[in-house]
């Protein structure tokens, strides 16, 4: 079964949870069983479906939940929680994508934001599946982490797919801006409408490096590329890479 249901940001921080936990303990005001997916929609002012999960547990007491609380913003709303049933809510995949919107969940399927848990009709279930898959990283970290690294570390897992998610590609914008970190190309004022907002992000450090105690700091260790310089920097020459500011000057060298 597939469900859909919301999250209200301004009373719990969903994404510190899914961030230190890889799940959420949520009150379980549903019918779920183990196995089932559940996408959760943040309402403002995100108003998208930003979360995919999948049902590890079900009808667990107050007893057997994690303790959340230094999650909670509303602590009246967390006291007040603590009864009835939780179901654990497993992260699978997180993404930011406009295709996700609320405008655009209602041209497919949906009739209204959700409001309490939902079953997910057919129409709503094949978009929602066709666009949680983060088209906007494609391409934005080639880097391949490999299995071995990832075995036996679902921290490790969790963590490289939020890296390569389309919400730390707006984070490094954020930070950063959409202007290329080695030949300040931006793709808006050369191709004008078709390129805005277009960019790739450069990770400075390899994820095939990285233990399961890393945390992405987005003003550090990610920055905005444009994809020829992006590939200079993967290139290897005489087994070694480049970094932006060695990249950098051969771009104003060579130019």
């Amino acid at each position: 079964m597939k469900w859909l249901i919301s999250a209200n940001g301004k009373i719990y921080n969903h994404v510190g949870a899914f961030d230190e936990l890889g799940y959420i303990d949520w009150r379980q005001k549903a019918n779920y069983e183990v196995g089932d997916t559940v996408f959760i929609y943040a309402t403002k002012p995100y108003m998208k479906v930003m979360f995919k999960t999948i049902v590890e547990k079900v009808d667990m007491s107050s007893d057997e939940i994690t303790d959340d609380k230094k999650f909670w913003y509303d602590i009246e709303e967390y006291e007040s929680s603590l009864s009835g049933k939780y179901a654990r809510l497993r992260l699978v995949e997180r993404v930011d994508s406009e295709n996700l919107s609320l405008y655009e969940l209602k041209e497919n399927g949906l009739k209204a934001a959700p409001q309490g848990p939902m079953k997910v009709k057919e129409q709503l279930e094949v978009y929602l599946e066709s666009n949680f898959n983060d088209y906007y990283s494609e391409g934005v970290f080639p880097e391949e982490v490999s299995e071995t690294l990832e075995e036996g570390h679902r921290r490790t897992i969790t963590v490289n797919k939020y890296e390569r998610s389309s919400i730390a590609r707006q984070k490094c914008i954020e930070e950063h801006g959409l202007n290329c970190a080695v030949c300040d190309m931006n793709f808006e004022e050369v191709y004008g409408e078709v390129g805005k907002g277009f960019i790739h992000v450069h990770h400075i450090v390899p994820l095939n490096e990285i233990d399961g105690s890393y945390k992405v700091d987005y003003k550090k260790d990610l920055v905005p590329v444009c994809p020829n310089c992006h590939a200079m920097l993967h290139r290897k020459i005489n087994e070694k890479t480049f970094n932006i500011a060695e990249l950098e000057e051969v771009y104003k060298f060579n130019k």
